[in-house]
């Protein structure tokens, strides 16, 4: 894209190494809006001052509020659903044990859109209530809870980045690198093994207290797990019942959380591909053509990048044409450049 009125290019060209800096002059700038690394455990130094824990306090303290709310509203769905088809148990049928238990069970199976079948609506009332909980379960399952399992594994990614490193005379700058880096290798890796043990804790579970065999348990639990919930296999004692409230919303995340890892894994392992086609192939007059977007007959440094963030797919050209109306917008003496009198008069403007 051709920009005429701007007599340098849009982004101020990369310091060059050769470039002479006196030493004194150099600060360190820090992008007040980017977050703040968070914290190993383990990785506060006694011998400086509490500024540290007070900085990784202050880390915690914003992201437990998030995680909180996901108990919130999972409670309140659980609350409400559970006193709606408590007033209604009579016109539910099946194979019962409690009536505040199986309000609860009945709850979370149709949230997770289990439906064995062991209880069902028999009404007009209660099927309609289980028609609105089954779409609202399923909305919060995906907008909110999955979000909260999202923060569990990378909490349990970043204290496995760390015990693969405790014997390594690595810093937290280097683990954090690796954890960014390979983030969503180790979150499958991580939610690999949590999916395997959920699936063996229920499997181990059914055959001790329903008294299943090991064949039935595991077909119960991969029925469990996909949601197919065919029905002849369920939780039907009160044990059961207590253990598969907690262990169904568990299971039935994980699967849905190992999904999404895999198809991100298999994502960004086709994005690096790409990065490297792009960085090893060679470049040609008529790259150097689209590279120029000032159309002044040479390619900056910055405009070099935007262009090869462009054939990576980082970016399109969509995004730079909006980019580029901003800057003019914000370039009142159309000299090129930003100043904070341009910022003021465009303000002003």
């Amino acid at each position: 894209m051709a920009a005429s009125n701007i007599k340098q290019p849009l982004l101020d060209q990369l310091p060059l190494n050769n470039r002479n800096v006196d030493p004194r002059r150099r600060r360190i700038r820090r992008l007040k809006s980017a977050p703040a690394a968070e914290l190993f455990p383990g990785e506060i130094d006694d011998t400086k001052d509490d500024q540290s824990l007070l900085h990784y306090e202050s880390i915690l303290a914003k992201l437990h509020p998030s995680f909180r709310r996901v108990i919130l509203y999972l409670s309140i769905y659980l609350a409400i659903g559970t006193t709606c088809f408590y007033f209604v148990r009579n016109q539910i049928q099946g194979k019962k044990v409690n009536g505040v238990l199986d309000s609860v069970y009945f709850c979370v199976v149709t949230m997770t859109t289990v439906g064995y079948g062991d209880l069902v609506p028999n009404s007009v009332t209660a099927k309609l209530l289980a028609s609105f909980f089954v779409f609202s379960g399923m909305a919060l399952v995906g907008m909110v809870l999955s979000r909260g399992a999202d923060y569990l594994v990378e909490k349990q990614e970043r204290l496995l980045i760390k015990a693969l490193h405790i014997r390594d005379k690595v810093g937290p700058s280097d683990i954090l690198e690796e954890f960014e880096t390979n983030k969503v290798r180790y979150k499958c890796f991580v939610i690999t093994v949590t999916l395997v043990v959920v699936i063996v804790v229920g499997t181990v579970f059914l055959s001790k207290v329903e008294k299943l065999s090991t064949i039935d348990a595991f077909y119960c639990v991969c029925s469990t797990i996909t949601t197919l919930g065919y029905g002849d296999k369920s939780f039907s004692t009160k044990a059961g019942r207590i253990f598969a409230i907690f262990w169904i919303l568990t299971s039935t995340l994980c699967l849905a959380q190992f999904f999404l890892y895999v198809a991100e894994f298999n994502t960004e392992r086709r994005q690096k591909e790409l990065v490297k086609w792009v960085l090893s192939r060679r470049m040609t007059n008529v790259d150097l053509e689209e590279a120029d977007l000032d159309n002044d007959g040479v390619v900056g440094a910055a405009e070099f990048v935007v262009y090869k963030l462009k054939e990576m797919g980082k970016i399109n050209q969509e995004d730079v044409s909006l980019l580029l109306d901003e800057f003019e917008s914000l370039d009142f003496d159309q000299s090129g450049t930003l100043s904070t009198i341009d910022l003021a008069l465009a303000q002003s403007s």
